[in-house]
Parts: C-alpha cells; structure tokens; sequence
C-alpha cells in the first residue's frame, strides 16, 4: 500500500494511519472492569474505585490510556526525544504507582492505545463488567460538570459506566 493509500480525511486534517496502534479488539479472559486513565486526579480517584469493585465482581483492572498526534505537530514533525506514545506510557506507569503506591492490584493489567480516548474506551468496554471515569480530564473546560470523554462513554459505552467525581 503506497503512502498516499495510507492516509485519511479525519474532521478537516489528514491523519496518518500507518501509526502502529495496540489491538483494541482482543479482549483478556474473565471479566474485566476497564479504567480510563489520564493522570489528572479524577482519574487516579477512578483506578482506586476499581479496586474496590473489582473483588466484588470477580473482575481483573484494565487501566487504558490513549495517546494521538496534536493537529499542530502530526506524525512527521518527531525530534529525538520521547515520542507521544513514550509519554503515554509514562503517564499511565505514574498514574498506576500515585494510585495504588506499593499495592498495585496483582489483577491489573494495562493498556497504551492510540486513537480518542472515547472511541478507544468504547471499544475496549465491549465485553466488560464495569467501564469506570473519572468525571473530568486534562480538558481545558474546567467549569463543566463532566468532561467531554466521560459523558461521550456514558452515552455509547458497551457496558455499565461508573463515573467517579
């Protein structure tokens, strides 16, 4: 497939879509409550919460973070220090070691996947017992009661969602 071919028209900007993502399809065994997680504290609030529903349901934790281009940068413009993904994956190891400290659930498992938050967590909320929020991310809209990702999850989420404020 030449690169052209690989390329697409997403909301007015061109996306490459050569970007290895994670498989967000392939779902782990057993029932599984899935966490959205962006470092902002509403979503440390929604790791601690699915620790404490996870023995109830007999779940596994599956802590997700998603990582993208910004508009203003895309695939192209990389320097030599950490990639997106690398600070994806560092946000989601700090946010897991703030949350949990030294007890960090031996049924957790995590996850870095690149695309939209929502549309990722939609995705891996197909065959969950528990899709858990925070109420607010990173958003730069902090007089709103729900963020954009949470009340998007809310409204399509494959699974019951907790939101956690």
């Amino acid at each position: 497939m030449d690169a052209s071919a690989r390329k697409a028209r997403h909301a007015g900007f061109m996306t490459d879509t050569t970007q290895p993502a994670a498989d967000t399809t392939a779902q782990t065994s057993g029932p599984r409550i899935v966490v959205g997680v962006d470092g902002s504290d509403p979503s440390l609030d929604a790791l601690r919460q699915a620790a404490k529903y996870a023995p109830l349901l007999g779940a596994s934790i599956e802590a997700v973070t998603t990582w993208s281009y910004p508009v203003s940068v895309g695939p192209y413009a990389m320097g030599d220090g950490p990639t997106f993904e690398d600070l994806a994956k560092e946000t989601l190891e700090h946010s897991i070691a703030d949350a949990y400290g030294a007890d960090v659930p031996s049924n957790l498992s995590s996850l870095v996947a690149f695309g939209h938050p929502a549309q990722v967590l939609i995705e891996r909320s197909e065959g969950a017992e528990l899709l858990v929020l925070g109420s607010r991310g990173r958003g730069g809209f902090a007089g709103l009661l729900l963020g954009s990702v949470s009340s998007e999850c809310a409204s399509h989420a494959k699974c019951p969602v907790l939101i956690v404020r």
